[in-house]
Order: structure tokens, then C-alpha cells, then sequence
């Protein structure tokens, strides 16, 4: 049975149609993507699905007890508790359990009542995972790119993507039976976004995600519902699926339209020379038969339509050195250093990819490279005739008060229909363009900043997230034209499919490891840095093996190197192993003793039963610990 189903969905404002006539399900092992266009009503379909809004006509059903959990673009998380106990409240359920568990074990001595309650509530916890919910909690925390620093951080001093992270770690560790994303990747860097997709692979409920993320849906998805034209297209697979899927329905319609096109003229062309001979009838008979076709919308009215899609045009005339950016030595930091990278270089006509994670200083590093920050130590250098285009994540560059076509008038010196035209192509067009940049969605915003980027025929392009809140269509498009760009770029990005399309090095922002710079495309760096990760662990446990000297400049937890605390984590596995094993046997001694009236043993087992639960903490505890140092 499916865990959603909507039947004849429509969704109207007014007179303004959202979506009419959707028929879709999920079963309960399905991964949705829902991709389409920039206003085609994704979020608006969410929200009736969860009933946050009504349908024009239609209904939604879910199943029975079905948990359905909901993470919006912009979620609410309100209260001043920390970030840990928000988390915690996904394990709201078995922490009652756990306290009542603490409670009958205080009677089991008096009561057989007590130990039969406490056998049965004890089976039912340990099946829902009440002896690992904590270590759970930390993996999916530092999955979304917390650290343990964060743990105590109140909820009200997060930052708007922090908070998104936070409710994301929450929904995740809540298991419901439907998960429900909204831009999901939206705040997470590279690593956290695979992590998450390694996490939705073994997920145990359905996950419908609205994404722009073409590697983050190839990775995920087995359905692909493409929405536009107030219409869902349900297509199997991932994302490449759904393109070739779309492609070949896209010409199989053309060639359908086409071909009606033909019989039509044809059979027009027989009514027309025949109509008032002796063919009357037959040609009366041929008119009959179009227009029935046509009362029973038989009638192909067009060919499949093609999107409104932004006329991006990035070019320079101005042809820099062939030495674009030089550095040495270069501190990169505020008050403190983040890292020092000993040389860049980036010639002419190269595309460079920063990727870290959040807050590892890749703006930061952009900043300085072009001069907005001073280096902390070392020195900076653009070559001759660099002439430098900017693109800002946060697109604070752009005057909150201006209106759209204010913008765009001052940047090209240009009038107001020639503004108006040339916002045309960047998909602004009627009253929308006398709208201030305040009132625009981060889309809006993003096409406004791209647009000025057009209009300043820079040779260096620095392109901080650039496809952030763009929909795919418009990602492509921008692709596209980078890749044809006859200048210099550097890319921050989290958009795998990006910097692997556009790439020629990548330099890549370590915590504690510095900057790994490497001449080649993205999937070739993540290859080179498996197996650079493969030698150095073979490396570190030859080293521990031989005793050399190099081994007493491993980095130490607890006075072991990393071959000692990779053995000590191994030991802990086969340690909480045993013991989660002698914790049921326990359970089943206590079962057979309660249902035999054994009080004394009931009372003994219910003792060791205590020991052995404190034991297996204690190991899960440091198991944690030690492998978050070994990850």
C-alpha cells in the first residue's frame, strides 16, 4: 500500500492555476525527486500533501498511522535549548521508556509484576534502538556538518542554514514513514550532501525531495515527477533516466503532432475541393469525423512547448597576462589563520574549483585573492589587464532599495527600454522589473547578479555559488556558457555536476590538512584522493608495525597513534557485539524466569542485566568518541 496518494489534484489562486488534474503515489520504499521550474508549484503540492494548504479539488490520502515529517526551505525552530536537546526531542519516545525502565528496575526485587512489565518494555526498547539513540544522534549531526563545539550552541544563535541542518538532523533521526525535503542540499557543502545521499540509500521509510541538485538526484532518486505547465510527468529512474526519458517523450510528441498536422491538412484539403460535388457526403463524413475528434480533445492543439529560459551571455574583449592569479605564502584569515597555502597558480583561460566544508574560508580565500582582505601573511598578485567580475553567494552586492531595472540601467549606462529589453532575457519582464531587489526570491536575486555579471565583460569571473536557488534549466544554461567563457574562472561551489563539467584544477580546503591543490577535473581529484587516504592508511599501519621513528609524530587520542586507535575502535565493535549479545540472552533468561516464578533469579539476572547495560554505554561511549577521530 502506497504511504501517499493524491487523486485529481488542483491547486488555484483566483483564477491563477497552480497545478489541475495530478494523479500520484508513494509507495513506501520510493525516492522522489520533484523537479521543474522556478513558481511551477512544487512547495505549493508539498504543502497540500501535508495539509498545510487545501486543494482546489481533489483529495490526498495517507495510510494508516503513517508519520509523515516535513522539512521546509526556511524552517521555524524556535526555544532557547541548545542544539543537542533539540535533536534529542526525535527520541522523545524512548527516553519515557528508558525512565520507566529505570523505574521498574527499582521494584523488580518486590514485584513479579514488575519483572514481567520490565521484560516486555525492555525487548521493545532495545528493538527501536534505545541502547545507541545518542551515538545515532552524533553520526547524523556530524554527518550534517556539526562538530561537537556545536552541541551546546542555543538554537536562537544559528545561523539560517545552521537551523535548517539542525531540524534536518532531527526529521532524519525521527525515522517517519514519509520524508518530505525542500532543498535539502541548500546549505550543506559537498561532503555533507554525499553523506546524505549514503544516508537516504538506506533509509527505511519513502523520500520525496524537491531538488535542484542534478548529481544529489542521480545519486537518490528512483522517480523523477517533473512539473510544468501545471502538469506532473511521472518518469522511473534517476536523473539521467529522466532526461533521456524526456528527450525521447519530447520527440515522440513532436513527431505525433506532426504527423496529426498532416491528416488534418489532408483531410482539409479533401473537404475543401469536394464540398459541393458529388463527394458531398464523403467530405461532409471527413468534417464530421475532425470535429468529433476535436469535441473529445483528440485534436494535438501544439507540439510539446519549450520553457521560458534565461539568454545568459558571459564574454570578454579584453584579453588579460597569461599568469591570471600568483601567490606566496598566503595566510588566508580574520583575526586568526585559517590556513596558509605556499603557491597558486592560475593561467588564462583555466576554471579553478574551491571545495571545502561550510566555514572552512573558501569566500574568504575568494575575498582575499582579489584584495577585499588583507592576507594575514604572504602576498597575493593578479596578472596584467585583469579585470575582475564578481559574484557574491549572498549577492550583497546588490542595493536591497534599487528596483530591478534601477540595477541594470546604472550597471550597463543604458535607457529604460533597452533595460527592459535586455532584462527580457533574463526572464523579467511586465511590472516585475520595477521591483525592488528586497521583494525577490534568492532565484530572482541570483539572475539579477548574473545579469550584471553580463554587463561588465570582466576576464576573471568569481563565481561564489552561483547556482544557488537557480532552477535546473537555468543551472544548464549557466554551465553552458561558462564552459564557452573566453576568460579566467574561479568557481565556489557545492554543485558536483558543476565544477566536474567545468573544473581544470581544484583546490581543495582541508580543516587541520591545509589546501590540496590538483590539476584535473572533480571526479578525477575525488579518484587521486581515495587513493592517496588508501597509501596513508597503509602507510600508518606499516609504520606502527615497524616501531619507526615516524610514528611518534602521529597525532595522538588517549596516547594512541592512528593504527593503535583504529585497532582499539575494531576491539570495541566485538566488545559492544558480546555485549549487546549477553544483554539478550539476559532478556531471554528474565522472560523464562518471570513466566516460572523464579523472584530470586528474576532478581539476579535483573542485577546483571543492570551491569551489563552500564558496560555496553561505557563502550558505545568511547567507540564514539575514538572513531570520530578515526573518520
Amino acid at each position: 500500500m502506497s504511504v501517499l496518494k493524491a487523486n485529481n489534484l488542483s491547486k488555484f489562486y483566483g483564477a491563477d492555476e497552480i497545478f489541475s488534474n495530478v494523479n500520484v503515489e508513494i509507495p513506501p520504499d520510493a525516492r522522489v525527486a520533484v523537479v521543474g521550474p522556478n513558481g511551477a508549484g512544487k512547495t505549493t503540492l508539498i504543502k497540500v500533501f501535508i495539509g498545510e494548504e487545501l486543494p482546489t479539488e481533489g483529495n490526498v490520502y495517507t495510510a494508516k498511522d503513517s508519520r509523515i515529517a516535513y522539512l521546509p526551505q526556511r524552517p521555524e525552530l524556535v526555544g532557547n535549548h541548545s542544539l543537542w536537546e533539540e535533536v534529542m526531542t526525535a527520541f522523545t519516545d524512548l527516553k519515557k521508556m528508558e525512565a520507566e525502565l529505570g523505574e521498574l528496575a527499582m521494584k523488580m526485587g518486590d514485584s513479579d509484576e514488575a519483572v514481567e512489565a520490565y521484560g516486555k518494555l525492555q525487548t521493545e526498547f532495545e528493538h527501536l534502538g534505545g541502547y545507541d539513540y545518542d551515538t545515532r544522534a552524533r553520526m547524523v549531526l556530524s554527518g550534517v556538518g556539526f562538530d561537537k563545539d556545536d552541541y551546546d550552541t542555543p538554537l536562537q544563535q544559528l545561523s539560517g542554514g545552521q537551523k535548517t541542518r539542525a531540524m534536518l538532523a532531527r526529521l532524519l533521526l525521527e525515522e517517519p514513514d514519509l520524508l518530505i525535503l525542500d532543498e535539502p542540499t541548500n546549505h550543506l557543502d559537498i561532503y555533507a550532501v554525499e553523506w546524505l545521499e549514503g544516508f537516504l540509500k538506506g533509509f527505511n521509510g519513502a523520500v520525496l525531495a524537491i531538488s535542484h541538485d542534478r548529481r544529489f538526484i542521480d545519486n537518490y532518486a528512483n522517480q523523477v515527477w517533473e512539473m510544468e505547465w501545471h502538469r506532473i510527468e511521472v518518469y522511473r529512474g534517476n536523473y539521467s533516466h529522466y532526461m533521456q526519458q524526456r528527450d525521447e517523450r519530447r520527440e515522440r510528441l513532436q513527431k505525433e503532432y506532426e504527423k496529426q498536422q498532416e491528416f488534418i491538412a489532408k483531410e482539409m484539403d479533401y473537404i475543401r475541393k469536394h464540398m459541393g460535388s458529388r463527394w458531398t457526403a464523403q467530405a461532409k463524413g471527413r468534417l464530421k469525423k475532425l470535429q468529433t475528434m476535436q469535441k473529445r480533445g483528440k485534436i494535438i492543439d501544439a507540439g510539446p512547448r519549450d520553457r521560458n529560459t534565461m539568454n545568459l551571455n558571459l564574454s570578454t574583449d579584453i584579453r588579460s597576462g597569461d599568469e591570471v592569479i600568483k601567490t606566496n605564502g598566503l595566510t588566508v584569515g580574520y583575526d586568526e589563520p585559517l590556513f596558509t597555502i605556499n603557491e597558486l597558480l592560475l593561467y588564462r583561460g583555466e576554471t579553478a574549483a574551491i571545495i571545502g566544508p561550510n566555514g572552512a574560508g573558501k569566500s574568504t580565500l575568494l575575498k582575499t585573492l582579489i584584495g577585499e582582505l588583507e592576507p594575514l601573511d604572504g602576498a597575493s598578485k593578479l596578472g596584467a589587464q585583469v579585470q575582475i567580475g564578481y559574484f557574491a553567494q549572498a549577492h550583497e552586492k546588490l542595493d536591497p532599495r534599487k528596483s530591478v531595472i534601477d540595477v541594470i540601467m546604472e550597471t550597463g549606462s543604458m535607457g529604460i527600454a533597452e533595460a527592459r529589453n535586455f532584462l527580457g532575457a533574463y526572464l523579467f519582464s511586465g511590472e516585475d522589473v520595477f521591483r525592488d531587489i528586497a521583494s525577490l526570491s534568492g532565484g530572482e536575486r541570483g539572475r539579477v547578479a548574473l545579469a550584471q555579471l553580463a554587463l561588465g565583460g570582466a576576464n576573471l569571473l568569481l563565481l561564489d555559488e552561483p547556482t544557488n536557488h537557480l532552477d535546473i534549466d537555468s543551472q544548464e544554461i549557466l554551465q553552458a556558457v561558462v564552459e564557452g567563457f573566453n576568460g579566467t574562472v574561479l568557481l565556489v561551489s557545492h554543485d558536483r555536476a558543476l565544477i566536474d563539467a567545468l573544473a581544470t584544477q581544484v583546490w581543495a580546503i582541508r580543516p587541520r590538512e591545509g589546501v590540496e591543490i590538483y590539476e584535473g577535473s572533480y571526479s578525477e581529484y575525488v579518484s587521486w584522493r581515495k587513493q592517496k587516504e588508501a597509501r596513508l592508511a597503509e602507510a600508518s599501519a606499516t609504520t606502527s608495525n615497524g616501531n619507526s621513528k615516524a610514528a611518534t609524530y602521529a597525532t595522538k587520542v588517549r596516547g594512541m597513534t592512528p593504527y593503535q586507535l583504529k585497532q582499539r575502535v575494531t576491539e570495541l565493535e566485538g566488545e559492544i557485539a558480546d555485549l549487546e549479545a549477553q544483554m539478550e540472552s539476559i532478556t531471554s533468561q528474565l522472560e523464562t524466569a518471570s513466566a516460572n516464578g523464579d523472584t530470586a533469579k528474576v532478581h539476579s539476572l535483573g542485577e546483571k542485566y543492570t551491569q551489563t547495560e552500564s558496560a555496553l554505554e561505557a563502550a558505545m561511549d568511547e567507540w564514539s568518541e575514538l572513531a570520530e577521530h578515526v573518520e
